[in-house]
């Protein structure tokens, strides 16, 4: 009887402790994430900063469309507005809010990857809504690699954002998690033909040598990907538009949106409170990923904030360097347990600084800490510790070799040159959310039809400029920006334009009533809780 008593208060304990984190969490998800925090931890990549880094434009009083955030969603968006407007003759008038510098949420805080996951995900997105969707949606994927590089030889930025191609190495340790991936990869070969020759299987013995990993590696899968440096990309872009559109695009950083104000029959527009004043526009376009719910509160619970960890540090001196010939360039991911991983790509240039980001389940409660987790003005020390010592573990002490010798500068002089953290935005679906908003979930009135923006084409003719007004998003990308926010911006411009929306764009991500009452967190936080 004791013994009974003993394992009965034992599952009691586990089942308080396990109701009370999900209540907490529960209430995390549910708040408001709030504005961006000032005086974020210190990102490599931004540094320099950029010259546009805290560009203010007078803000006007009136704008056709007003886009919240400046990362590489917003950017992809702006881009598009203008080249597409402008080129048609309209005389429009584009505003970028931006609650602190320049790029200095998520995307200029990220690890620069442009990896797709693939065979990864795409058993469970066949599983999920079929065959040709899944497909559709791997290719939009893979579609970054190509976009990303085209846009920025059109903007002549291809040096400068370091755009390269990678071969994407993912690492096990665990063989049952090998074994399945082993799986997952004879499916989508066997389903995507023209992307089958890219994904090659090592066993241990082949994988340690090719790829000098440590002793207990136990097999590696390789694919093609792709590398950047994200904050140059976009604030270059950025610096760009300003340039070549000088009378028709605003970028008003540490103007933070604080408030949304509805129509009302006195002013057909919606109505941005900011510290500089207010902006009335007949568009808003939320690019803000992770704080979207903040200025949309039925988004709470449906794109919830995830607080992401990452490093720069020194290669260990026998570490082999990148050279100029494109196939040296690799990427890595390393699975260790089932919840969460690791990733490290390499700067082809300075240093070769190795940008290793991850440590989930690091952050006690298994990751539960970063969830709902907006402050980006520390990081967590216990994944900054994971983070810093774990390299020559990953590719074995001696062919990590000494350490790394440290140039002159402004960072830290031993292995681990800097740690900073970033916000991201987590589907409670997994999937993206790109469209127009229903006015269940912006909770405000929609402007008059009669509001839409015009321009004068020729004199005396007026045309319409964009869709029905309303309020538009795109975000919620789990952590996976860099292959889903380019091109869902791009399609989401073209939306507010009112164009037809491309054929290659998946018809799951966009934003649906329906949708947003299905999507719920605790399916998510089942989906963690039962890996």
């Amino acid at each position: 009887m004791g013994n009974t008593f003993s394992f009965f208060r034992l599952a009691l304990n586990e089942f308080l402790d396990n109701l009370h984190t999900f209540q907490t969490l529960q209430a995390r998800i549910e708040r408001s994430p709030g504005l961006p925090l000032p005086n974020p931890s210190r990102s490599f990549w931004t540094y320099p900063p950029s010259p546009i880094a805290t560009h203010v434009s007078q803000l006007p009083t009136h704008a056709d469309f007003v886009v919240v955030g400046s990362g590489i969603t917003g950017t992809s968006v702006v881009r598009r507005l203008l080249d597409c407007a402008c080129a048609d003759g309209h005389d429009i008038r584009v505003v970028m809010l931006e609650a602190r510098d320049a790029c200095s949420g998520a995307t200029g805080r990220n690890g620069g990857h442009i990896s797709p996951p693939l065979y990864h995900d795409y058993t469970s997105l066949k599983r999920d809504y079929g065959r040709v969707v899944a497909q559709k949606m791997i290719k939009l994927r893979l579609a970054h690699l190509e976009e990303l590089r085209s846009v920025a030889e059109q903007e002549g930025i291809l040096a400068e954002s370091q755009w390269r191609e990678v071969e994407s190495v993912d690492v096990f340790y665990n063989s049952d998690m090998f074994e399945k991936a082993k799986r997952k990869v004879q499916t989508y070969k066997a389903d995507l033909p023209f992307d089958a020759e890219h994904h090659e299987v090592y066993e241990a013995k082949e994988a340690i040598e090719k790829y000098r990993l440590a002793s207990d590696t136990l097999g590696c899968v390789s694919s093609s990907a792709g590398a950047i440096h994200p904050y140059q990309f976009v604030t270059r872009i950025l610096a760009k538009l300003l340039s070549q559109y000088p009378d028709h695009f605003s970028l008003c950083t540490n103007t933070p949106c604080t408030s949304i104000l509805p129509p009302t029959p006195s002013n057909p527009y919606y109505t941005l409170s900011t510290p500089r004043g207010t902006i009335t526009t007949p568009h808003i376009i939320h690019a803000t990923n992770g704080w979207a719910s903040t200025l949309l509160e039925k988004l709470r619970g449906k794109i919830i904030p995830f607080r992401g960890n990452m490093s720069a540090q020194r290669p260990g001196q026998s570490l082999p360097l990148p050279d100029s010939n494109a196939t040296s360039h690799r990427s890595f991911i390393f699975y260790t347990r089932p919840i969460g991983y690791d990733y490290l790509t390499q700067l082809p240039a300075g240093e070769h600084e190795l940008m290793l980001g991850g440590g989930f389940a690091q952050d006690g409660d298994e990751g539960y800490e970063a969830i709902g987790n907006t402050d980006d003005t520390t990081y967590s020390t216990r994944i900054g510790a994971h983070l810093s010592g774990v390299l020559p573990r990953y590719f074995g002490e001696n062919n990590w070799g000494r350490e790394g010798v440290p140039l002159e500068g402004e960072w830290a002089e031993g292995r681990v040159k800097a740690l900073w953290s970033g916000i991201l935005g987590i589907s409670a679906d997994s999937i993206p959310w790109v469209g127009r908003l229903p006015r269940v979930i912006c909770g405000r009135s929609e402007p008059p039809l009669s509001s839409i923006v015009k321009s004068e084409k020729e004199e005396g003719e007026q045309v319409h400029v964009g869709a029905a007004p309303g309020e538009w998003i795109a975000a919620g990308y789990s952590g996976e920006g860099m292959v889903h926010a380019w091109l869902s911006g791009k399609a989401l411009a073209g939306m507010v334009l009112g164009r037809e929306v491309e054929e290659w764009f998946p018809d799951i991500m966009r934003i649906t009533e329906k949708r947003w009452k299905k999507a719920r967190a605790e399916n998510l936080l089942d989906a963690l809780s039962s890996d």
